[in-house]
């Protein structure tokens, strides 16, 4: 048993090399996708030491603002290219709209108090979107608008290894725009005015309040650039299946993510994403079959709890030393 689990999996590898690459390829995009997510609780946890337990539904709600809006305008016989941009607006700026009501209802009234509550509040915030959009949108599933969105379709399938491999052009389209998103977020948050204030919030609020940095006008910054994160997400998320309340379970696969590259790290969320992403696909299609099928769901937290026992602050968090 101990040998077919140990090296079994790998002579597949070596006997296919073409299905090799093409889960690599998939744990690829899946890892991209999961630093994204992940990339929006290190935004605001760097920010205001806030652990946002709302991330997960704000990639969900904010992707139904979008469908949903969309929809609406077809019923007035408003459709197409044109509908889905002005529909894609809406949805950033109700994104831009819950960072402000976030920062004066729950963060303003909450500041100094001890972080149990603040994560409390974010739990508070993920219920109360979860009844305020299936209020307004239902809880049925809804399809994105992927065409009108100029999301491509098919799939290229390359020769190699001796056999073929099939790159779906929307996974291809979400790994670059993913991609290009978490390096414009690096470097806007590395080399602007506005990022070196959030890095001077980051070290120290009251440093920050001394030399002239508004932290309400921070906090709002972030938590609207982790409201954009998670459309972007929930819109690639959503092409690849549906837009539904589901995608909230997705969205918290970047636990582990945060868990391996530390929660106040960029390269550590990217990293940490391609570690999951590619992680679980390798263990669910070959050692799946061989421990019973279904340990991509559960294979990430494994690898995390590892990580726990011996790195705690993850690979690039900074590591927390106490003097007594």
């Amino acid at each position: 048993m101990l040998y077919n689990i140990f090296i079994d999996p790998f002579m597949q590898m070596v006997q296919m090399p073409d299905l090799l690459v093409q889960t690599l390829w998939e744990g690829l995009v899946s890892g991209v996708l999961y630093a994204l997510i992940a990339l929006g609780f290190v935004l605001i946890f760097k920010a205001s030491g806030v652990f946002n337990f709302a991330q997960g539904i704000m990639v969900v709600f904010s992707a139904l603002t979008l469908v949903g809006s969309y929809e609406k305008f077809a019923a007035l016989g408003f459709s197409g290219p044109v509908a889905a941009f002005v529909a894609l607006i809406l949805a950033a700026a109700v994104m831009f709209v819950f960072a402000v009501l976030v920062e004066r209802v729950v963060l303003r009234p909450l500041v100094n108090q001890p972080d149990i509550i603040l994560f409390m509040a974010t739990f508070g915030i993920t219920y109360l979107l979860i009844g305020f959009g299936e209020m307004v949108f239902g809880g049925d599933p809804k399809q994105m608008i992927a065409n009108e969105l100029f999301l491509p379709s098919g799939s290229i399938d390359v020769e190699m290894l001796g056999g073929r491999v099939s790159f779906q052009k929307l996974d291809i389209a979400a790994a670059v725009i993913a991609s290009v998103m978490i390096a414009g977020l690096a470097v806007f948050f590395q080399k602007t005015r506005i990022g070196r204030a959030l890095r001077a919030v980051a070290d120290s609020h009251k440093a920050a309040l001394s030399v002239g940095i508004s932290l309400n006008q921070i906090w709002v910054i972030v938590w609207f650039a982790a409201g954009l994160v998670a459309l972007v997400t929930g819109i690639m998320w959503g092409a690849r299946s549906d837009v539904s309340f589901a995608l909230e379970v997705v969205a918290l696969k970047a636990l582990p993510v945060l868990v391996l590259g530390g929660f106040t790290s960029v390269p550590g969320a990217i990293v940490g994403g391609l570690i999951i992403g590619v992680g679980e696909k390798l263990g669910e299609f070959y050692w799946g079959p061989l421990l019973g099928g279904g340990i991509e769901s559960w294979l990430a937290y494994v690898i995390a709890l590892v990580f726990l026992l011996y790195r705690p602050q993850g690979l690039f968090g900074d590591k927390i030393i106490e003097r007594i």
